[in-house]
């Protein structure tokens, strides 16, 4: 328990729980992918427990090497090196694994905007906030090419996030919405076919019920069904007669819905509060610019993971293939997540950053 917050603790712990009883359910039963899906978790606590009793310093001093070594990894995607598998080339080969540079840039993008406001913290100008933008745009652009939406729009949270903590002018913000509005046009044209017959499905998914629109319409159908009380646990009709597609990564929250109803979705919904609460609570309290701008991104980024997910099962804002945060089966994911929740438990539990 050496550096761990047991209130974070017990409330991760948990989703553990739900992630695998709900994935049993899911998968019909499936043991093996339950045990999986353990492996995962225990993977990722491990991570978390390392992470979590790293000094702040440390932290300080990974950020330049982790932001530099994910944009060479970005670039190889590029190369012959990057795998290409349903149309997206978003892995690389590197011998013995297949990986995802861009999973590790929703930590090192944070973090190493975090490090440049801290360098920066005494003469902060409107040029800063220029420079951290640009640090900001550089992967981002490269992951638009892969392409990965749902990635591009997580790391662009996380990002934004840390520039709004750091004081970020609401003009300029309010600017810079108006902005991207007006370039909403050219936004579209840039958007690959399938982008933007997602977002054509979510304003009218019944004109192609049985293709593009199947996704919005079985997960609306599946939420919709579990009434107040849920039809029970495996007894989900759309879940275990196989209309839901997806049911145990990005559309289990569907699944969720469907066997607890509108009472489990509220017990659901209030762990989720719980654990960004308390993520809040440590951002008020950190004791370093640099360590409330990581925690707090973290937070919000945690919030932004849920808030898509349960949006686009639900009808409310497009497929874009985002997990639900620690309970999807995945291992990438729930890997990401937990180091970020590592780095809350240490700002949390080291009160002192050394500069470096």
């Amino acid at each position: 328990m050496l550096h761990m917050d047991p209130v974070l603790l017990y409330a991760l712990g948990g989703f553990a729980f739900i992630s695998l009883v709900l994935l049993y359910s899911a998968s019909d039963g499936n043991w093996l992918r339950v045990l999986a899906q353990f492996g995962n978790i225990a993977v990722a606590f491990l991570a978390m427990w390392i992470v979590a009793n790293m000094p702040l310093h440390w932290l300080m001093r990974v950020a330049v090497p982790m932001y530099v070594f994910g944009m060479i990894l970005l670039l190889l995607v590029m190369t012959p090196l990057g795998v290409n598998s349903h149309g997206a080339t978003r892995w690389l080969n590197i011998g013995v694994a297949t990986i995802q540079p861009s999973e590790l840039m929703k930590i090192a993008v944070p973090l190493m905007m975090a490090w440049y406001f801290e360098k920066n913290e005494a003469t902060l100008k409107l040029r800063n906030y220029l420079v951290a933008t640009i640090l900001l745009l550089l992967p981002l652009v490269l992951i638009v090419r892969q392409p990965d939406l749902g990635t591009t729009i997580l790391i662009w949270a996380s990002g934004f996030y840390v520039l709004f903590l750091a004081g970020l002018s609401w003009r300029i913000m309010i600017g810079l919405t108006l902005g991207a509005v007006a370039a909403a046009p050219f936004m579209w044209s840039m958007l690959h076919d399938y982008q933007r017959h997602r977002v054509l499905m979510l304003l009218d998914p019944s004109q192609d019920a049985l293709g593009k629109g199947y996704h919005t319409i079985q997960g609306m159908i599946a939420v919709g069904s579990g009434g107040i009380l849920g039809k029970g646990y495996m007894n989900g009709t759309q879940t275990h007669l196989d209309f839901l597609p997806e049911r145990t990564t990005d559309f289990i929250f569907a699944v969720w819905s469907e066997e607890f109803g509108l009472i489990g979705n509220l017990l659901l919904l209030g762990l989720y509060v719980f654990v960004i609460g308390r993520g809040f609570i440590v951002t008020a309290n950190a004791s370093t610019y640099f360590t409330r701008l990581m925690a707090g991104s973290i937070t919000l980024t945690f919030f932004t993971y849920a808030f898509v997910n349960m949006g686009m099962v639900s009808g409310i804002l497009p497929v874009v293939g985002v997990p639900l945060p620690l309970i999807s089966y995945g291992g990438t994911s729930m890997l990401t997540l937990m180091l970020g929740f590592g780095m809350l438990m240490s700002i949390h539990t080291h009160k002192k950053l050394v500069k470096t």
